[in-house]
């Protein structure tokens, strides 16, 4: 009897890892973790306004959404993955171009500051 619950467990280990394994996606979760702390440190810093941020976050959540679609059968294919790699490179280019435009919020007072006087 014990002998055939181990072979039993041990053959339902062998089919489920493998699917288990192909269903994580740690290098999109570490670059998630990544562009959060971007978008974080941006907020802190002043270089993102309340607004800016908030669209942002919404498109990190776009992010997780898909994510969570690709891994939702169990395995996560090459195409699944390719197609998140290009959700977040474009996400990437979104936060880049926030936290380097010309609206601050350096005060921290949810208001754009006013542009620097020119001299």
């Amino acid at each position: 009897m014990k002998r055939t619950s181990r072979l039993l467990i041990a053959a339902l280990a062998v089919v489920a890892l493998p699917v288990l394994a192909q269903a994580n996606t740690p290098k999109v979760d570490q670059r998630q973790a990544n562009q959060q702390q971007r978008i974080d440190q941006g907020v802190a810093s002043g270089q993102l306004t309340d607004k800016e941020a908030a669209r942002l976050d919404k498109g990190q959540a776009q992010v997780e959404k898909k994510e969570a679609k690709a891994k939702a059968d169990g395995k996560v294919t090459a195409k699944e993955r390719e197609k998140l790699k290009k959700t977040q490179d474009q996400q990437s280019k979104k936060i880049k171009h926030e936290k380097h435009d010309k609206q601050r919020d350096l005060d921290h007072d949810g208001k754009k500051d006013a542009p620097a006087a020119k001299k």
